[in-house]
């Protein structure tokens, strides 16, 4: 019998923001249960350090530099400091095949709920295998706030005062009542793609008041959170400086996690309900790191370092929950992953053929889930480039990891780093001139993925700039 399958995708939510992976503010214990009875990974990895690449290559199990999807979608310019930014594809085109489609064919009734954010009217879920769209559109985040009226235009605004979360989760329970009241036996994939945690950092006002207090008993509203740092290196930002979180302490940030928190378990107890969670598969997991150098700042993923729109762990490692009831062992894997993987598990899940001539970066997950030898994981190398300015001061570059080490090329200066992620996954220790070997050949093999990949590159900026010289693309980090 097929699985009904579920696939959380969060917004900015970093590989810290929740218990279980080791928060000590923010309080999930919905998600923390699920993951007692997951597998749980360590070192799973987002495509891309900013969200739309990652959005479209978990759907295709392809990289972003082959989709030609580098950056997060929008109408504007691309940035410029002493580089000028790589060009890219603004939509996710409909020759691609996506995970929904495959399970469409196979008898799935699909349905997506939430942010999409993979072009315009033409390119949006009814046009890549999605029977239904809610919610799904070209908004990259709730422009008008998490509090209804919305104005999202393919959700109806709720009473005033609804929030977001709570609507999105309460459209989700709507379909699958719908479904159990038809009486069907076919299986569905809900692919329930929250807002949050994005920006603007609103919840319910109780919430915040509740961890406001919890910051005052802990002492944590007595301590600056932030370090000023340096400059942006961006032109359009370059009156601003990075602001580093150094502490997870924000109320209205951790009242989000917390309403996220509630409604994946009011969710699954309804799924218990009506269906059965013995024959369901969840898939939880983030976009991007979590927000933690510009924009307000709102979390911290230390000890990881940086966050979204860098290319350091703390801008890519993401919080990856496996629940899969016969199929999926309970416990931890620390084995490297990324977010490519995930259409191939699902069609391994659902008893489908896998087809690696269309998920051709990605590889199933079913051994690990199963607990099976991991050597094969262990060893492939996997890729990120991102030839774009982030909107939270990460300067272009491109990285490849290979086991315990990872090897980042910065753009700007054509300059390596390179670092063990066993022994300093925090990235403070540059091991290139220790281990000229180890760098050498993962830069060639980064050069050649980018050959293969048909990569763009950012170009050098010939108009007059004012930059501060001393900015590099590696700020001390301690």
């Amino acid at each position: 019998m097929q699985p009904d399958i579920l696939v959380i995708l969060m917004d900015d939510m970093g590989w810290r923001d929740l218990a279980c992976y080791g928060s000590t503010f923010y309080n999930t214990p919905n998600i923390d249960l699920m993951a007692q009875n997951s597998m749980q990974f360590t070192q799973a990895y987002a495509a891309c350090p900013v969200c739309s690449p990652s959005r479209a290559s978990l759907l295709t199990g392809r990289y972003p530099a082959r989709l030609g999807i580098t950056n997060y979608i929008h109408d504007g310019e691309g940035a410029r400091g002493k580089l000028l930014d790589a060009p890219f594809i603004r939509e996710l085109r409909v020759s691609e095949t996506t995970y929904a489609t495959l399970l469409r064919e196979a008898g799935y009734k699909t349905w997506h709920v939430g942010k999409w954010h993979l072009g315009g009217e033409a390119y949006w879920p009814t046009s890549h295998g999605f029977d239904v769209n809610v919610g799904g559109c070209a908004l990259g985040h709730p422009v008008h706030g998490y509090f209804s009226p919305y104005n999202i235009p393919t959700l109806s605004d709720g009473p005033p005062g609804e929030y977001l979360t709570d609507r999105l989760t309460n459209e989700a329970i709507l379909l699958i009542d719908e479904h159990a009241a038809a009486d069907s036996s076919a299986p569905f994939l809900l692919n329930l793609w929250h807002y949050a945690v994005h920006t603007p950092i609103q919840a319910p006002q109780e919430l915040v008041d509740k961890y406001r207090d919890r910051a005052n008993e802990l002492g944590l509203s007595e301590t600056s959170p932030f370090v000023e740092g340096e400059p942006f290196p961006a032109e359009h930002k370059r009156h601003l400086r990075v602001t580093r979180r150094i502490l997870q302490s924000d109320p209205a940030y951790a009242a989000m996690i917390e309403n996220l928190d509630t409604n994946v378990g009011r969710l699954a107890a309804h799924i218990q309900a009506v269906r059965s969670l013995e024959n369901l598969v969840i898939i939880f997991t983030s976009d991007n790191g979590g927000l933690s150098t510009a924009e307000g700042s709102p979390t911290c993923n230390l000890p990881l370092a940086e966050g979204k729109g860098w290319m350091y762990e703390g801008g890519t490692r993401e919080p990856l929950i496996v629940f899969a009831p016969g199929r999926a062992k309970a416990g931890v894997c620390d084995v490297p992953v990324m977010g490519t993987d995930i259409f191939p598990t699902l069609l391994d899940l659902a008893g489908i053929p896998l087809r690696p001539e269309l998920h051709c970066d990605g590889v199933s997950l079913l051994p690990l889930l199963e607990g099976r030898a991991s050597q094969m994981y262990e060893e492939r190398p996997i890729f990120w480039h991102y030839p774009h300015y982030g909107n939270q001061g990460g300067t272009p570059a491109a990285s490849v990891r290979r086991g315990d080490w990872k090897l980042i090329w910065f753009f700007e200066n054509s300059q390596a780093e390179l670092y063990n992620l066993r022994t300093d996954a925090g990235e403070r220790r540059d091991m290139l001139n220790q281990e000229p070997a180890i760098a050498s050949e993962l830069k060639s093999l980064l050069f050649h993925w980018q050959q293969t990949m048909n990569a763009r590159y950012p170009e050098v900026n010939t108009s007059p700039l004012i930059l501060d010289s001393s900015h590099t693309s590696a700020p001390e980090r301690g």
